[in-house]
């Protein structure tokens, strides 16, 4: 996820690597923070795939490095959005950074396909707990916390599902 929203907000334009960090912490920081430890490298392996480019510019005090997305790199975006994976889709907080990029993709036909996979994941019976591989339901559940976790749970698939229906036009 770091690579594609490195990625993504690089589609947006160039951007200095402390205004990229701070993007990310907005979008991503809810679930944890971006630390140096893992944006760096992720960067260092996108500038020597050839992804993006880095520009080191004088500043006052020190030098500034602005890193721009480079066609290949933008190819590679479209191809991570195109072919988001399982984990992708299923993961509320991975497809989150998918959805904030998936207009990036030219065709809505992609757009589209990763909506529908979503849609997919979302329609199928699940729960947060099982009985020998059977989704339980709210009402086979005493404890009131976790029937709480369940009715969150389903208002926000609900929620979710009529928003992707609706964009889907279906």
């Amino acid at each position: 996820m770091l690579e594609l929203m490195i990625l993504g907000f690089l589609a947006e334009g160039p951007l200095h690597g402390y205004e990229l960090r701070r993007k990310m912490n907005e979008l991503y920081g809810f679930a944890r923070e971006i630390s140096d430890g893992s944006l760096y490298p992720a960067i260092q392996r996108l500038i020597k795939a050839g992804a993006i480019v880095r520009h080191v510019e004088k500043g006052r005090a020190a030098q500034r490095h602005t890193l721009e997305l480079t066609p290949e790199g933008r190819k590679e975006l479209h191809q991570r959005l195109r072919s988001a994976s399982a984990g992708d889709v299923t993961d509320l907080g991975k497809f989150m950074v998918v959805l904030a990029f998936l207009s990036q993709l030219p065709d809505i036909n992609d757009q589209h396909d990763v909506l529908r996979r979503r849609l997919q994941f979302l329609e199928a019976p699940a729960s947060f707990f099982y009985d020998n591989g059977r989704p339980l339901r709210r009402a086979e559940i005493q404890d009131v916390y976790r029937k709480g976790m369940l009715t969150i749970g389903q208002a926000a698939s609900r929620a979710e599902i009529t928003w992707i229906r609706q964009s889907l036009g279906i």
